[in-house]
């Protein structure tokens, strides 16, 4: 397969590009380094990127920026990080990229545990999380031409708990190779409009 990984220079996009690419063609995206550059928050760049790829068989997404700060320090302008970005940016991979992805072919995007187990500091993240999976079920049955589309909720990933785990107190965190297996999971089975958990 051919597939398209959003975020492919970070700790989790790594990973999961490690986990695809002995089976598939990796196109490597993000907004400053990759096969192609793309600023999810413009849908202008994302209509680029799929121009330059052309069609391709599955495309993940594993980029999404968000404001953590306590719910008091939480503004209009820092909530719109989360809304901008992990929530519409994500959605319109999938409006935009429709036509540009192959017959059963596959959208993978990611929320994360705190959607589900709220943590201090969390709550715009967890709003564009919860929007985003309320999204994946909806469209899962509106897709055309057998497309699926999932998402991926990890847990705080061992890598990552250097800048994150003050936020998670208490979190037993994953290896970011373990939540990359869910994105084959995704890419290469057959549900839809699912969330698969990495706790």
């Amino acid at each position: 397969m051919k597939i398209i990984v959003v975020g492919a220079n970070g700790t989790l996009g790594k990973a999961i590009c490690d986990e695809l690419s002995p089976k598939h063609e990796i196109i490597s995206a993000g907004r400053s380094a990759g096969d192609v550059t793309v600023d999810i928050t413009s849908p202008q760049s994302i209509r680029a990127m799929y121009e330059q790829t052309g069609r391709v068989d599955a495309v993940i997404c594993a980029a999404g920026d968000a404001y953590f700060g306590r719910l008091e320090e939480l503004t209009p302008e820092r909530n719109e990080i989360a809304i901008l970005s992990k929530l519409k940016g994500q959605i319109n991979l999938v409006l935009l990229g429709q036509d540009y992805v192959n017959d059963s072919g596959s959208f993978t995007l990611t929320t994360g545990i705190i959607m589900d187990d709220p943590i201090v500091g969390g709550a715009s993240s967890a709003m564009a999380g919860g929007a985003v999976r309320a999204f994946v079920q909806a469209a899962a049955i509106e897709l055309p031409r057998g497309i699926r589309i999932n998402n991926v909720s990890p847990n705080v990933l061992e890598e990552s708990m250097d800048s994150y785990g003050p936020f998670f107190p208490g979190f037993e965190p994953v290896p970011a190779a373990r939540a990359a297996k869910a994105y084959r999971k995704s890419v290469e089975g057959a549900q839809t409009g699912q969330t698969f958990r990495v706790y």
